[in-house]
């Protein structure tokens, strides 16, 4: 049974840094994307924000390139979100994502098999 556990959010200032952590068990950390996702407050609608692909590749949408990156630690089979000079547009609830999982479904084109309970960020003066 895949697990994914978030930490780390928290508000923050605009311009400001935060570093989400998100561990992960019951998956094949080598094999496995590892991702987030952000629910759009007040829309209901979710987007994939960055992954961690198997490859060791990258995706970043749009809105967070330059200044979000994605990776993940293999020895601590822990993911981590690196947000920097967050915007308030990037407000949310973050969930670390999977394609590993016992789920199916499709957000942006990224197939998704779990996710964890979500985190959120504020982004506030």
């Amino acid at each position: 049974q895949v697990q994914l556990v978030e930490s780390g959010g928290g508000l923050v200032q605009p311009g400001g840094s935060l570093r989400l952590s998100c561990a992960a068990s019951g998956l094949l950390f080598d094999y496995d994307n590892i991702g987030w996702l952000r629910q759009v407050p007040g829309t209901g609608r979710e987007e994939v924000s960055c992954v961690s692909r198997r490859d060791n590749s990258t995706y970043l949408a749009d809105s967070v390139k330059g200044r979000f990156t994605c990776s993940r630690d293999k020895s601590k089979k822990t993911g981590y979100l690196q947000m920097n000079s967050l915007k308030p547009e990037d407000a949310g609830v973050y969930y670390c994502v999977s394609s590993a999982g016992a789920g199916f479904w499709y957000v942006d084109g990224f197939r998704l098999g779990s996710r964890g309970q979500g985190t959120q960020v504020t982004v506030a003066s």
